[in-house]
């Protein structure tokens, strides 16, 4: 999607042209799983327990995933629409998981670093959206549910 790619949204503003959304360096940040859950940490938003950065070995994944209760899940920090996610119920099924993340990861994304978070059974996904201008002017655009999904990517 364009509006999630912050070089097309540069783009408009080195032509300043008007892009409706954020700011491209706020939707480079977004692109980063990591970046954006330490993004969201620092401005005091509560996220998901897991780890702040990049899993680095097998024996540190082992320990975060004691730390925060099986079951997790594992996610490509680069990726998006559900693309190599792993969710692993037991330790047994960890160092496996891993592996097959950071290769789709490295191969649908060109980078192989993934996030362990606590996995959330039957969760609901309600987004709130706003649109906002330059000007500080503000309408708040209702919710939405958005919690039937297939494969991690919303149906309705």
């Amino acid at each position: 999607f364009l509006a999630e790619n912050y070089r097309f949204a540069k783009i408009c503003q080195d032509e300043n042209l008007i892009f409706v959304g954020p700011r491209w360096k706020t939707i480079k940040a977004m692109g980063s799983k990591i970046g954006s859950k330490q993004m969201m940490k620092a401005a005091g938003v509560p996220v998901v327990p897991g780890t702040d950065g990049g899993v680095k070995s097998y024996d540190g994944a082992k320990k975060v995933a004691a730390e925060i209760g099986y079951p997790v899940i594992i996610k490509a920090s680069a990726g998006g629409g559900g693309i190599g996610m792993q969710i692993v119920n037991d330790e047994p099924g960890l160092q496996e998981a891993i592996a097959a993340a950071m290769r789709i990861a490295e191969s649908a994304f060109g980078d192989a670093t993934i996030l362990i978070e606590k996995y959330l059974v039957k969760p609901r996904h309600i987004e709130l959206q706003v649109l906002a201008d330059e000007h500080g002017d503000a309408v708040h655009l209702y919710d939405r549910e958005c919690s039937i999904q297939r494969r991690h990517q919303k149906l309705i």
